[in-house]
């Protein structure tokens, strides 16, 4: 079972680092220009990601019905699955880019963005919008290629993609001085030829495997049955809502952040903290995507057993790799912040951040558990069960921010968000223990 997660686990870890530190790598490049240039791309990308992280059902749904289809050794299943995600991403990307306007209005809204920030976060989101096709296509090719326990793919596409990110942004901003417009464009163009490696790695799929079922079947996709393509819209419906609400809770961070009066050091230093809680996130995903893709065939399989045993040493390697982050945050922190401020323009910013230590360190300990249980989850496609909790431990956030949290300045909004972490974890497994997970 260890070899089996590791097998799963380490390339998803080295896959999902590389996304955030595209957005690390954006917040540095920014910093040579100014605590404001930090705030603006950090606000732009949550602007972005309020539309788009929503979607994020699209890889997870696609790897839960692929990984169960595998399981069971069902062909057209695979497919559909392919087939139907792909087509929905499609839609909902090309609408994403007729919409823009109001999607930015929507999110400059609920972000609090304030005038000044504006134009520059504006520049920003009208660009990247235009990779949300590709995007949202690639996210159906990873949970595609997870759910046929497949790690290694998911690494050459993210890796390529984020690599030509890098190079981009870098050229564009530093040699041709396009500023947050040279950041936005590199994305986009590394988005697009990833979604060409994709397709590319597909047809090699074909001469590779002599079961690949996106050739060997191809069904219509309506034509696995009516109860099939219900629960497929069910089960995108309860994590797209899931979704939705764990957007917000990041939105409403930034929002009540932006409404302080603490300065434009003490936004700076909210990005940077929030970016190195995505690489915390984003290396237990590794582990979670394992456990998406190892729960999700036993379940199909109808074994029991070792779905359970899955879950625990899933939980057991997610847990030990939090606590390297911790010691690496606590120890080495000052180092990393410093990364992100390297201007004599940003040194406020570097001290602002290094007050926010302690909570850095409190997230790795405390948010890791959720993080695992929603990888359990999307194996099971227990999306109303990722929906309640989701519901229940946002209505907590909220409750417990403006009771206590508001009258602690940015300390109480910190300890608020990481309180919302734990009762979607404390939920989470209420939920297992009691046998609600559906």
């Amino acid at each position: 079972m260890n070899r089996e997660i590791l097998r799963l686990a380490v390339p998803n870890i080295l896959s999902n680092l590389s996304v955030p530190l595209i957005s690390s790598f954006d917040t540095a490049l920014m910093g040579g220009l100014g605590g404001g240039h930090i705030a603006a791309v950090g606000l732009g990308s949550m602007a972005f990601n309020f539309v788009y992280w929503n979607f994020g059902f699209l890889r997870m749904g696609t790897t839960g019905l692929t990984a169960q289809a595998f399981g069971r050794g069902s062909l057209p299943g695979q497919a559909q699955a392919l087939y139907r995600g792909a087509l929905l991403a499609a839609g909902i990307g090309l609408a994403l880019v007729l919409l823009q306007t109001p999607a930015l209005r929507l999110t400059a809204w609920l972000l609090n963005i304030r005038p000044e920030q504006l134009p520059l976060v504006e520049e920003y989101f009208y660009i990247r919008i235009v990779a949300a096709p590709a995007a949202l296509l690639q996210m159906v090719l990873l949970g595609w290629f997870f759910g046929r326990q497949n790690a290694v793919w998911p690494l050459v596409l993210t890796v390529a993609v984020n690599l030509a990110n890098l190079g981009l942004s870098y050229y564009l901003v530093t040699r041709a001085g396009w500023g947050i417009a040279g950041v936005a464009w590199g994305t986009v163009a590394a988005q697009y030829g990833g979604l060409l490696i994709g397709l590319g790695l597909l047809v090699y799929g074909r001469y590779r495997s002599p079961d690949w079922p996106l050739f060997a079947s191809a069904p219509h996709p309506r034509s696995a049955g009516e109860a099939s393509l219900r629960a497929f819209f069910r089960i995108n419906r309860d994590i797209f809502i899931r979704t939705v609400c764990l957007t917000l809770s990041f939105a409403f961070f930034y929002n009540r952040a932006n409404a302080l009066d603490v300065g434009t050091a003490t936004v700076a230093a909210n990005v940077i903290l929030l970016q190195l809680v995505n690489w915390l996130s984003y290396g237990v995903d590794g582990f979670a995507f394992a456990a998406e893709s190892l729960v999700g065939k036993y379940a199909g399989a109808d074994r029991p057993g070792q779905l359970k045993r899955a879950v625990r040493y899933v939980f057991a390697w997610g847990m030990g790799l939090a606590v390297l982050y911790a010691l690496v945050y606590w120890f080495g922190g000052s180092a990393l912040l410093s990364l992100f401020a390297p201007a004599a323009s940003a040194a406020d910013t570097l001290a602002v951040t290094l007050q926010y230590l302690p909570i850095l360190v409190a997230f790795c300990l405390l948010a890791t558990p959720c993080y695992l249980a929603d990888g359990v989850l999307v194996g099971l496609t227990a999306a109303a069960t990722m929906r309640q909790t989701m519901l229940v431990a946002l209505a907590g956030y909220l409750v417990a921010y403006y009771l206590i949290g508001q009258y602690f300045d940015n300390w109480g909004l910190w300890g608020s968000l990481l309180l919302f972490m734990v009762l979607r974890a404390g939920l989470q497994g209420l939920w297992w223990k009691l046998g609600l997970v559906r």
